[in-house]
């Protein structure tokens, strides 16, 4: 029997379904060769992008990559940021009613007999030019404060981590939604197609909330835009290397017969994943090479390693993976993002953030220095921040040397540097219990638009039709925050 005659009884349907895939080949060229499809990249108005779903930018785009330091557990913005010498004043006083407006409490918090104020023991100053107040947690960051933009209003709904990073990442307190790096890569596809256009990095051993991967996932997008976990070790990506006895020709052999294969599966049955599949392995392929030398910092100089600080030298460390996400930018990866847990101080607050100030301060600053003098932060963007803040009382007993501090999404404090945000600038204020916001107010789907906003991305415009929905990062919510633009 001839391999073609269950094509001989050609029906309308099939007719139909076979013309509407015809895409289909586009799409898979477009991703298993994205440069050779699109051409050189070279554009007129808009930039023209390079397997991206969106095929060129809304309007011209300030940020060409983006560097997200994310603090998982929640970093206390009064003993960081957000300066309110009240708090010393009325330290061990019960919060005012008038303050606390019978907002929602944790659990952990909401069956004490008395919320007490605990004012920061730690010293603040105003720095560079701008006036910005830091505590003395952060030396280093204190230096750069004038490359910095403050908002200083930040506010959220879950009060709790996971839905909180859920929240964050994705748009939703639900899990299921693409993460924010999965919809860059979606929407603007790729600069360097031996590389992923979502690389995540989480500093290991590392403790407290934990991490799952769909922070960094692609929910109901095509599997190729999840994130990409970079680890420490001999395998910095799982199941990258080649088992023993197959050599890179061989694997290329393999490569292309299943490529045929699986065309011949997607000509049949119209399934999206089947290309997506077929894009990860040949990035898969490619990145046997690129990763390697990604991860090799031995050409790095000693003047790196000493503005980094002693830590970037131990691979997995906060501070190596600072390192590791300059080489990235570097190599056009369109969105990094970094994980560092231990931010979640719910007693032992002056002892455990001076820990995680150490790991997380001067690496972070150099980061920002670094980008500068490579002429890089003028198309980068640098972001840091946690889920949700912390309470101005204490969380258990309040005492001289010690105290903790419970979850509080009404108001945080985030900071961004680089591409397209004025610098030197502090946007939004809180009460002078630091516990309400009292001037522009900047809600999660606000920042998540401003994001997009600075990648070229209309956040209502890009969107992906799901379950006989069109779902978007922000949901149906969301503002760009102007003010803060350079």
């Amino acid at each position: 029997m001839c391999t073609h005659d269950h094509k001989k009884n050609y029906t309308r349907r099939d007719f139909l379904t076979k013309t509407s895939l015809g895409m289909g080949a586009l799409s898979m060229a477009s991703m298993l060769d994205p440069m050779g499809l699109f051409g050189n990249g070279k554009n007129t108005a808009a930039p023209l992008l390079n397997g991206g779903a969106l095929g060129q930018t809304h309007f011209p785009a300030k940020v060409k990559r983006v560097i997200y330091l994310f603090q998982s557990g929640a970093p206390s913005q009064l003993d960081l940021f957000d300066y309110k010498p009240l708090l010393n004043r009325m330290n061990g006083q019960d919060l005012p009613e008038s303050v606390q407006q019978g907002q929602r409490l944790t659990g952990m918090s909401a069956g004490q007999a008395s919320l007490p104020i605990a004012g920061s023991v730690f010293d603040f100053k105003q720095h560079g030019d701008s006036g910005a107040w830091m505590s003395d947690l952060m030396p280093h960051t204190s230096k750069i404060v004038d490359e910095l933009c403050f908002i200083k209003s930040m506010y959220t709904e879950a009060i709790n981590h996971d839905p909180a990073v859920t929240f964050f990442q994705t748009g939703s307190q639900l899990p299921g939604r693409p993460s924010i790096g999965s919809w860059v890569s979606y929407g603007l596809g790729t600069d360097n197609k031996n590389l992923p256009e979502f690389v995540v990095l989480v500093t290991k051993d590392k403790f407290g909330q934990p991490l799952y991967s769909r922070s960094w996932g692609n929910g109901f997008l095509p599997s190729q835009h999840q994130g990409v976990q970079f680890r420490s070790g001999k395998d910095p990506v799982l199941y990258l290397t080649n088992p023993p006895g197959i050599d890179g020709t061989s694997r290329r052999e393999q490569l292309d017969h299943l490529q045929r294969l699986e065309k011949l599966n997607h000509d049949d049955l119209g399934d999206p994943e089947i290309l997506a599949r077929m894009a990860q392995y040949e990035m898969a392929f490619r990145m046997q090479t690129s990763v390697p030398e990604i991860m090799d910092t031995k050409d790095e100089s000693d003047h790196i390693y000493e503005m980094y600080g002693p830590d970037s030298k131990k691979p997995g460390t906060f501070a190596a993976n600072c390192i590791l996400a300059r080489r990235l930018a570097e190599r056009d990866v369109k969105f990094i993002q970094l994980y560092h847990q231990g931010w979640d101080q719910h007693g032992n607050l002056p002892k455990a953030i001076k820990v995680q100030c150490k790991e997380t301060d001067q690496a972070t600053a150099a980061l920002i220095t670094d980008l500068k003098q490579r002429g890089m932060l003028e198309d980068t963007l640098v972001i840091w921040g946690g889920e949700f803040g912390r309470t101005n009382y204490s969380q258990g007993q309040l005492t001289p040397e010690s105290f903790g501090r419970d979850h509080h999404p009404k108001c945080f404090t985030i900071f961004m540097a680089g591409a397209g945000i004025k610098k030197g600038f502090t946007f939004g204020a809180t009460d002078d219990f630091g516990y309400n916001v009292v001037q522009n107010p900047v809600h999660v789907h606000d920042f998540q638009a401003t994001l997009m906003h600075l990648l070229g991305v209309d956040h209502e415009r890009l969107t992906f039709k799901f379950q006989g929905r069109r779902y978007r990062l922000t949901d149906v919510h969301g503002e760009v925050v102007k003010e803060i633009l350079a």
